[in-house]
């Protein structure tokens, strides 16, 4: 994540924020925000985002969450990227992935996870698989919590930063 921090539109996800909350304390305690209105659960919609907004880029960004209806979706699909993170897959996924191609389409200079990947694989960042841990073991952590049904009505701009995570602001899809 770096250490100068960065800036990341994302869909809260409250339900699981007591288990993802815990792997950051577990793995980087530093990005565990005392901000209460932080969510640490979520499905990114682009990131990293611009570092601040200015009157141009919030009315840009006004223009697409007042054309995104709320959505529905379900995480109970548990998978792992080839990097190891292990992470639950939204169904369906098409509702993030035009969220990610609007929001893109306003602010190219922001392409979606700084252009490291060809696809856009919307996703809830879980655990990192390593000797202790696996795709089961995640699985079976989980195993009361899951299916995850989110509704899909806010999206955050949230700053990730080592000791200052924290929500930046937040907006209503679909309001004006």
């Amino acid at each position: 994540m770096g250490d100068a921090g960065h800036s990341v539109l994302q869909i809260p996800v409250p339900e699981l924020e007591e288990f993802v909350r815990g792997r950051h304390a577990h793995y980087d305690p530093g990005f565990v925000s005392a901000d209460p209105a932080f969510v640490h659960a979520h499905v990114t919609a682009l990131g990293p985002f611009l570092p601040s907004l200015d009157g141009h880029a919030r009315e840009r960004l006004t223009a697409v969450v007042a054309r995104t209806t709320p959505f529905e979706v379900v995480l109970e699909r548990v998978a792992t990227f080839p990097d190891g993170i292990i992470h639950l897959v939204p169904e369906p996924a098409r509702p993030f992935q035009e969220l990610t191609m609007r929001l893109f389409a306003a602010f190219p200079e922001c392409p979606p996870y700084a252009g490291a990947y060809d696809e856009v694989l919307p996703h809830l960042t879980l655990d990192l698989r390593s000797s202790e841990v696996s795709e089961a073991s995640t699985r079976a952590a989980l195993a009361d919590l899951l299916p995850v049904r989110v509704h899909a009505e806010r999206l955050d701009l949230a700053w990730w930063a080592d000791g200052d995570c924290r929500l930046l602001e937040s907006w209503q899809l679909g309001a004006v």
